[in-house]
């Protein structure tokens, strides 16, 4: 079912890709992208940008820079000031309580104006809360697009592009380095720029590049190896960038913007490699609004990046945002950039209490953890609810709920055996409804049925050795995944001019987590000397959507 879901996503987006082409105009740095037909069915909570919540009171003014859309406004949530310009940057927690936004900034007295940004200043500033305001503590040097992450040894690595910064504590001392990165035979997507990192359950991380392709890295500081054999994003015309990654106790999610557009998709996955796109907006201008529903009308939302809670979800949502055009920031001027913060709705806590897939006519089980807060003996409207696939719950389809009791303080819901729509696919159930103060509520829960561990193989580009009568081809295959893989096989196709032909096939033995099979194949296909031909290697155990290895090669120099 999950795959007739991408399927009917990438299909009705093939809408988008031929209406992409109208443009507001050429100087606005604006695309208008219309949407899908189907997106007018999603229900509240099926897209991301549902789960944006109300800006914090703060202090309100009008006696700041920025155009009239953007005022008054909260001038004490995130940073800002007049003495700079600020962009990009996340938070982090440290031990004392404190909130450590790493940003990005300029002097808003530049020259350049926001052309400024090639020069950027790292700054670490604290908060003693998580909306701000934050104020400036250190200088940690030059750097932009910065991004933090802590290792499993207790360092922390802050990205900024073409550099990081590895240290001890959150207040340094702060030591200048860089990434080393291996593209295993692969062209690299759209450069190594924009980088954004989550860390694996074994303490390894994953990162995703601008354009799209994934890496891992064993500790974190290791070398970055890329895994993927093209771009993760969504199959649709866009000016991709500021991914987002970030995991979990259910999934990775990634946000991705088209900066051109000003529209950002939604993906989730079981194991950071292979990726399903949800349907509707992750967000849209619009999304910085408060209590009474004044808009702080941002014209570009950009450089998102997640704080998350114990359990690891998204609690809140930092973006840099600047009031107008960048070309229109001009030094010293009215307009100017700030980082915001803005709440999000985190969802409950559900785990499926069925073992496995449930059978025809077989009800499905789930539990509803109590939190601080929240009570779901008496808070939740239980008509409302529905649970299943994602592609029925977010166009308002699912089970509905039959019977429910108490289990201490959480909360046993059964929901009827029809209309789930749930396959061995699904990975990540979902349920929606409303509160009873008609507030949105959603979950995702693990299905026991899925492996979220598995192997992960990825081949490198074969080596040819011209033979007598036959070519002996060498394939090294490696395990990225956190488990043994399980026994596959390997298929390698060469493009003719009868269309692509199997030329070899071999088994590949089981493979520990990080380890590597050599693969000795042969064929007699009669390869012409000095002549490139196109290939496509695929690996059995790959998820189906996964697109295989294609690659050029000249077998008989």
């Amino acid at each position: 079912m999950i795959l007739a879901y991408r399927r009917r996503f990438f299909q009705l987006t093939c809408v988008l890709t031929a209406l992409f082409a109208v443009s507001i105009s050429s100087t606005a740095q604006i695309t208008e992208r219309p949407r899908p037909e189907s997106w007018k069915q999603l229900v509240k909570g099926a897209a991301f940008k549902d789960r944006f919540l109300p800006m914090p009171k703060g202090k309100l003014s009008s006696a700041s820079w920025g155009g009239a859309n953007v005022l008054p406004r909260y001038i004490d949530n995130g940073i800002e000031d007049r003495e700079r310009s600020y962009w990009g940057g996340n938070i982090v927690k440290g031990a004392d309580g404190s909130y450590h936004l790493f940003v990005c900034g300029w002097p808003e007295s530049s020259p350049k104006g926001h052309g400024q940004w090639p020069r950027s200043i790292v700054y670490h500033t604290v908060s003693n809360n998580r909306f701000g305001p934050f104020s400036i503590k250190d200088t940690i040097g030059a750097g932009h697009n910065p991004e933090i992450f802590q290792l499993t040894d207790g360092r922390y690595v802050l990205y900024c592009i073409d550099k990081n910064y590895v240290a001890n504590s959150l207040d340094g001392p702060w030591l200048e380095g860089k990434f080393e990165f291996d593209p295993r035979d692969r062209p690299i997507i759209e450069g190594l720029s924009n980088l954004t990192f989550a860390k694996r359950p074994d303490g390894s991380y994953l990162m995703i590049c601008r354009g799209g392709g994934v890496w891992i890295s064993q500790t974190g500081l290791s070398t970055y190896r890329q895994v993927s054999n093209k771009r993760t994003y969504p199959n649709v015309a866009g000016e991709f960038e500021d991914p987002v990654v970030w995991r979990d106790s259910v999934q990775y999610h990634m946000i991705v913007n088209d900066w051109l557009g000003r529209i950002a998709f939604y993906l989730r996955s079981k194991d950071g490699v292979n990726w399903v796109t949800d349907p509707g907006e992750a967000y849209v201008p619009g999304i910085a609004f408060h209590e009474d529903g004044r808009l702080e009308d941002w014209f570009k939302f950009e450089r998102i990046k997640i704080l998350q809670d114990a359990q690891g979800r998204a609690i809140q949502a930092n973006f840099a945002v600047i009031d107008t055009l960048k070309k229109e920031d001009k030094a010293s001027d009215r307009h100017s950039s700030k980082n915001i913060s803005v709440p999000l709705n985190p969802g409950v806590l559900i785990s499926l209490m069925n073992t496995s897939l449930p059978a025809a006519g077989e009800t499905i089980q789930i539990k509803v953890s109590a939190e601080k807060g929240f009570n779901p003996h008496k808070d939740i409207d239980l008509g409302s609810l529905r649970f299943g696939s994602n592609e029925q719950v977010n166009f308002g389809k699912g089970a509905k709920v039959v019977a429910s009791k108490k289990q201490g303080r959480d909360l046993i819901l059964t929901f009827s055996a029809e209309g789930h729509g749930l396959t061995k696919e699904e990975f990540a159930p979902k349920l929606i409804g409303r509160y009873k103060n008609g507030k949105l509520l959603f979950g995702y829960t693990r299905a026991p049925w899925v492996e979220y561990e598995p192997g992960i193989l990825s081949a490198l580009r074969p080596v040819f050795s011209p033979g007598t009568g036959t070519t002996a081809i060498t394939v090294v295959v490696e395990n990225f995944g956190l488990a043994t893989s399980q026994p596959a096989t390997l298929k390698l196709q060469v493009q003719s001019t009868e269309g692509l032909n199997e030329i070899a096939t071999g088994t590949i033995s089981p493979i520990q987590s990080y380890g590597k099979l050599t693969v000795q194949l042969s064929t007699a296909f009669p390869f012409e000397k000095g002549r490139e031909y196109e290939f496509v290697l695929s690996l059995s155990d790959a998820d189906p959507s996964a697109p295989p290895f294609k690659f050029k090669a000249i077998p008989l120099p």
